[in-house]
């Protein structure tokens, strides 16, 4: 793709980057990556971290790309603020956003509609979770609900590991208990109506979490994820049915388990996703050939439609 190094069709654009939530040091870091890709192609661009107040200072732009990561910036709460400013913004909407950033409620949808996805159950306290105990099937998964980047997730093997699994996921809100899934991992990026290449995910760890995204070295990134060309389509359709469920456009990415069957399951869908140099929206992008610059103009062009 030829970039316009005199482009200034986007106005002036805001990078949102940082906030509160616990993926704050992941989102500075992508936003560093999209404003340093916006600069090279002659945007006019200002980087605001949302945890300073700047958001204030909003009104005196004419787009925002978003890269703020979980709470306040990927639930809802950020697009609800930009509607009301009626300034165009990067990715889903107020209640898109709101779904995908909620694990159970997505689950809860996908399989109202027969979209696969793991057995699940809820637990909101001690007691709810006390309740489970005995009466869940191992291993599982504890997950955070409404957080990302692998926060507060374990995995518990019996009983013994349960309660303390339990009580690290429930620092972040409620908890999803997830069956755990033997199997590979991939994942796949969406921009615009336009499917990358699936990438599989490999790692020493016990399941792909934080410092397997963000710190390990030893982290395998597959692509060509060598499935063949009917699981492709079978994936990149399961995708496109994951993501227009919860009502999402313009850009994303959709995570699967596949068991030793040869079964997708959706585990979520992340309407802002990493654009760190570990992060998985850029990989397949550069496996269509398109450079980082290419990608975050691709992405920011959706807001001009």
């Amino acid at each position: 793709m030829s970039v316009d190094k005199n482009n200034k069709k986007f106005g002036r654009v805001a990078v949102l980057m940082g906030g509160n939530s616990a993926e704050r040091d992941i989102s500075l870091q992508s936003g560093q990556a999209v404003y340093r890709a916006l600069k090279n192609i002659g945007v006019d661009v200002t980087a605001l971290d949302t945890c300073e107040k700047e958001i204030e200072k909003l009104r005196h732009f004419d787009r925002a790309f978003i890269a703020l990561h979980g709470s306040g910036g990927e639930d809802g709460t950020i697009q609800g603020v930009l509607e009301y400013l009626n300034l165009p913004y990067t990715g889903s909407g107020v209640l898109a956003s709101a779904l995908a950033m909620d694990k159970i409620k997505s689950k809860q949808l996908w399989n109202g509609i027969g979209l696969k996805t793991p057995e699940f159950h809820l637990a909101a306290n001690k007691n709810e979770a006390f309740k489970l105990l005995d009466k869940i099937e191992y291993p599982l998964i504890f997950k955070p609900s409404c957080e990302g980047s692998s926060i507060g997730m374990n995995k518990v093997e019996n009983k013994s590991e349960f309660m303390p699994a339990f009580e690290e996921a429930v620092k972040f809100g409620e908890v999803l208990i997830e069956s755990w899934i033997t199997g590979a991992e991939y994942t796949v990026a969406i921009v615009g109506r336009k499917i990358y290449p699936a990438i599989e995910l490999r790692t020493k760890n016990t399941f792909y979490d934080y410092e397997a995204k963000y710190q390990s070295n030893d982290t395998q990134y597959i692509c060509p994820c060598g499935l063949s060309k009917n699981e492709l389509i079978e994936i990149e359709e399961l995708s496109i049915k994951a993501f227009d469920s919860l009502g999402c456009k313009d850009w994303g990415r959709v995570d699967f388990m596949r068991d030793t069957h040869g079964e997708f399951y959706i585990l979520e869908v992340n309407t802002v996703p990493g654009m760190t140099t570990h992060s998985l929206v850029p990989m397949a992008a550069k496996a269509s050939g398109l450079s980082f610059d290419d990608l975050v103009i691709n992405i920011l062009e959706q807001t001009l439609d």
